[in-house]
């Protein structure tokens, strides 16, 4: 049996392989056999009967835990198999901590020792309570765009929608006592970098790997930035193709509109705010790619993910409050439900690929565009197509209460953008109760709430 995230050979004993002892018990447990060579191969160990009763003592008075060693033969040659179960509580050696990762042993330091002592306390980053930051400085337009998102969904009781901020942030157990939690600032203060750094996404268009064309960035709480960042992709940085079936005219986005917001919604969700990185998209003319820095346990593969990633949230505060606001299924079956768009709209699955370092352009979905994408996209912003929602938001409103007649198509033409996106804005504004038709499609208008 090879070297695994469980076994370790070592040829000879050396004090330091305490280390490797500490590893295991901080991980999933493991086994250590002295006597074994890089290869496997059984080497023999001389002194086996006296470590027979030293290591024990050593692995007691050093690390505080106890282990079994075993002495085994092989061959008419002898050597240790030091068993070490899983510790529920971190164990150092002499102050320093290690893990077992794969087949190596890592010392943990900084924002990785921090969740990992998190976790064994039963914690998760985003539940840690923050001093300095109270209910009174959460905005009141992040909060009313969570109850609007909540009542729609109707997975949170119409009373607890109408408790105070405060109220409301107890119910969803976003505080501590006196504090409120990591998640808190997240979702609802406007400038949750105030608190975390890199809390924000960034989008990029490139011709390739080296050359950026525009990009943009989106600041705020987390809600908003769902809405911002798809506002940007299907408004400025992917282009929508026109078919027609039959008499009606159909736009196709080259990435499903459902499995993009899936996507994104889990990258928001799942991100290790610890690591300070923001969340990158990279949009080039036959695929989109979406980065976010996260960690996965021991135990995932790439392989396993589809099983494993939806149990185990990784702000599961975060992701309670999505879930609430009808944005992510209770049964987290995000990345199932990607696929399955992609395949329903004839779009290559997306390909999902975990790396242990960030790297300057992300490794992620979707691969390839529809046969239907045409084969170049705009290489510069058109100078009309704003830079954030609430302007794209705000340059509608203006021109339908100056030309209330006027026309999906002529809103797309006169700021640059695809008529799917002008659908999509009037959507959202319409069910912000900031816009209603008056009529029919053909011979009606528009009216503009004050």
């Amino acid at each position: 049996m090879p070297e695994s995230q469980n076994t370790e050979w070592k040829q000879s004993w050396r004090d330091d392989y305490l280390k490797w002892i500490a590893g295991f018990a901080n991980a999933e447990g493991g086994v250590l056999e002295i006597g074994r060579n890089d290869k496997g191969k059984v080497v023999g160990l001389p002194e086996a009967k006296k470590l027979l009763e030293t290591i024990p003592n050593k692995v007691r008075d050093l690390l505080g835990i106890m282990v079994e060693v075993n002495l085994r033969e092989e061959g008419g040659k002898t050597y240790l198999q030091i068993v070490t179960e899983p510790y529920p509580y971190p164990v150092s050696h002499k102050g320093s901590y290690h893990i077992r990762c794969g087949s190596t042993k890592q010392e943990l330091k900084g924002a990785a020792l921090d969740k990992f002592l998190l976790r064994k306390q039963g914690k998760h980053w985003d539940g840690v309570p923050v001093p300095g930051v109270t209910v009174k400085d959460l905005s009141s337009t992040a909060l009313t765009m969570f109850r609007d998102l909540a009542k729609r969904s109707g997975r949170l009781d119409r009373a607890i929608l109408r408790e105070s901020a405060g109220g409301l942030i107890e119910k969803l157990h976003l505080a501590d006592g006196a504090y409120l939690k990591r998640a808190a600032t997240l979702l609802f203060l406007a400038d949750p970098e105030r608190v975390t750094t890199g809390a924000w996404v960034k989008i990029g268009f490139f011709r390739n790997n080296a050359d950026l064309l525009y990009h943009d960035e989106i600041h705020g709480d987390l809600f908003s930035q769902v809405e911002r960042t798809m506002d940007l992709l299907l408004t400025k940085y992917l282009k929508a193709t026109i078919d027609y079936e039959g008499v009606q005219r159909m736009e196709r986005f080259p990435v499903p509109e459902t499995a993009l917001r899936e996507a994104l919604l889990n990258a928001i969700a799942h991100k290790d705010y610890g690591s300070g990185t923001p969340i990158q998209i990279s949009v080039y003319e036959k695929k989109l790619l979406i980065w976010n820095p996260g960690q996965l346990p021991s135990d995932w593969t790439v392989k396993n993910l589809l099983n494993k990633h939806s149990s185990r949230p990784f702000n599961p505060n975060i992701a309670n409050a999505f879930f609430r606001a009808g944005l992510i299924e209770s049964w987290g079956r995000g990345i199932e439900r990607i696929i399955a768009e992609c395949r329903s709209a004839g779009v290559p699955k997306p390909k999902l690929r975990y790396e242990t370092e960030a790297k300057t352009v992300p490794k992620t979905v979707p691969k390839t565009v529809p046969k239907t994408v045409p084969k170049t996209v705009p290489k510069t912003v058109p100078k009309t197509v704003p830079k954030t929602v609430s302007k794209t938001s705000a340059t509608v409103l203006s021109l339908i209460a100056k030309e209330p007649a006027i026309t999906i198509t002529e809103l797309a033409e006169r700021l640059g953008v695809s008529p799917r996106g002008i659908k999509w804005q009037i959507g959202k504004l319409k069910s912000e109760g900031r816009l209603r038709r008056i009529g029919p499609n053909r011979g009606g208008h528009w009216e503009v709430s004050d």
